[in-house]
């Protein structure tokens, strides 16, 4: 957001209430399925996805649009939030990706075929490098744009986007060889 001279501080700060407020609608769910897929309690991953909107308002003021939009931001603020928990907890945990409900169609055949698909990706993800699994989340569950995500992970566009191909062709070999 851009800040005209005649454009007070107070002014400024309520539009990026507004903005982060209109956020926290459209992303709080993304940011806990992002936190949960690395921390592994879903309780956690909300009061943490809670958290990053708090700490997001507390650090409005300092706020300053970089040509990142501030969903982006919200990342980098999960990221760094589940980062510091895991460091606190000092012990790697994931939650497999087909434990992370998915909606349902109704069709209890189809629902089947899909979580054992869910279980072949999500073995297939464990061959995948740290960095390779974190592209891929924020990528695919959070939503993000190969820039965001550069963002968040402090690398620049082309290296999310090799990043994320190699992932992509991996995964590709490794469920081919397997299915």
């Amino acid at each position: 957001m851009s800040t005209t001279p005649n454009m007070g501080k107070t002014q400024v700060r309520q539009q990026n209430e507004a903005r982060l407020a209109s956020l926290y609608e459209e992303y709080y769910d993304r940011i806990a399925r992002y936190a949960r897929v690395h921390i592994g309690d879903p309780a956690e991953a909300e009061d943490l996805a809670g958290e990053v909107f708090l700490k997001a308002l507390d650090s409005l003021d300092s706020y300053q649009e970089r040509g990142v939009p501030m969903q982006a931001w919200l990342f980098r603020i999960a990221h760094n939030l589940v980062v510091d928990h895991l460091r606190r907890k000092a012990k790697l945990k994931t939650v497999p990706i087909e434990t992370i409900p998915l909606e349902s169609n109704g069709d209890p055949m189809k629902l089947a075929e899909r979580n054992m698909e869910m279980e072949r990706v999500n073995r297939a993800m464990t061959q995948l490098t740290r960095e390779q699994r974190e592209v891929i989340g924020l990528r695919f569950l959070g939503g993000l744009t190969s820039r965001e995500v550069g963002h968040i992970l402090r690398k620049n566009d082309s290296a999310v986007r090799e990043m994320q191909r190699a992932a992509i062709e991996k995964l590709r070999k490794l469920l081919t060889v397997e299915g």
